[in-house]
């Protein structure tokens, strides 16, 4: 019965810590370690931490002196696994008993190296609101059709607090960028490991994945509190650019030099773009080279939204 390490990153998690941890300890599989590492918390998430260490010696706490941020705080924990396999979870959610169980049986049945899976959808009441995230997402079909590192290459559909790893891949995602608030472990991690492993998919919801007001990352959109058709245009550019700047930030982690030089072509493309109000008429054969795994209404909206903005204007005004 292998070993795992469950990395959990805390912060100001107290209203929803203990479910979380009661939904880990009491897992079918029950062969592993929780680490936990609190990002200097100011609310009682330490002591709430320091009970559990004293009901179950499988948990092991580290308390940060100084506040790391989301992604480098998982890093932290990276670094501590000694286990054959890891896991990440985060500090709000509910774990299904055989989370751990279904999930290393997958990955060993599959000869993969990394697995991960769909979630359920509920609120801070743990009331279902969607049965499948990835429905809701609009990613099912994506998933199910490509699941491989181009179709993770514009887009992340991997859920962190999800996958299951091992060890002896770490070193191959180390270090993890900081520099973007939209390029994070759980995207960073299974797009390289995806370029030369075997990545594999549990369509079955494993975790109860809680919504509620102080979410991180959450299954709203990005675009759902913009206003105005030009700060949705904005956001789309500026992810892309901070998005592909992140790529070339870390070239050494891409092993395909034709990978490497478009990521420079997508950069200067998007940058482009920002200076393009109206209509573009540029570079359209590298829009649909980008978007090739992307559903066809994905990909017309960002068409018209990216290179014919005065279009859907003019579009927008007939539905007011």
């Amino acid at each position: 019965m292998e070993k795992i390490d469950i990395l959990l990153a805390t912060y100001n998690g107290q209203q929803y810590l203990r479910e979380q941890l009661d939904s880990i300890l009491s897992q079918s599989y029950s062969n592993f370690r929780l680490l936990i590492s609190d990002d200097l918390s100011t609310d009682n998430t330490r002591e709430i931490l320091a009970e559990y260490v004293e009901k179950d010696k499988r948990i092991i706490v580290f308390n940060q002196e100084r506040n790391l941020g989301v992604v480098k705080n998982f890093e932290f924990l990276l670094k501590k696994v000694e286990s054959r396999y890891y896991m990440f979870s985060d500090q709000d959610d509910i774990w299904k008993e055989n989370k751990i169980e279904k999930s290393l049986k997958t990955l060993e049945e599959t000869n993969s190296e990394l697995v991960y899976t769909d979630l359920e959808v509920v609120d801070e009441n743990l009331n279902v609101t969607y049965e499948s995230y990835w429905k809701l997402k609009g990613i099912y079909n994506k998933i199910k059709k490509y699941n491989n590192f181009e179709s993770l290459y514009l887009n992340n559909f991997v859920t962190g607090c999800t996958m299951l790893s091992k060890k002896e891949l770490i070193k191959e995602v180390l270090p993890l960028p900081n520099t973007s608030k939209f390029v994070l472990h759980d995207y960073w991690i299974p797009l390289i490991l995806s370029q030369k492993y075997k990545i594999t998919y549990i369509e079955e919801p494993l975790i109860k994945y809680r919504q509620h007001k102080n979410n991180k990352v959450g299954s709203k959109k990005k675009t759902d509190e913009l206003k105005s058709f030009e700060e949705i245009r904005n956001l789309f550019i500026s992810v892309k650019i901070e998005h592909f700047t992140v790529f070339i930030e870390n070239e050494d982690k891409f092993v395909d030099e034709k990978i490497k030089k478009l990521n420079k072509e997508a950069l200067e493309y998007y940058k482009m773009l920002e200076k393009k109000k109206n209509i573009n008429f540029r570079k359209w054969n590298l829009f649909f080279k980008l978007y090739k795994y992307e559903g066809f209404i994905y990909n017309l909206e960002n068409f018209l939204i990216l290179n014919i903005p005065f279009l859907v204007r003019f579009l927008l005004k007939f539905r007011k």
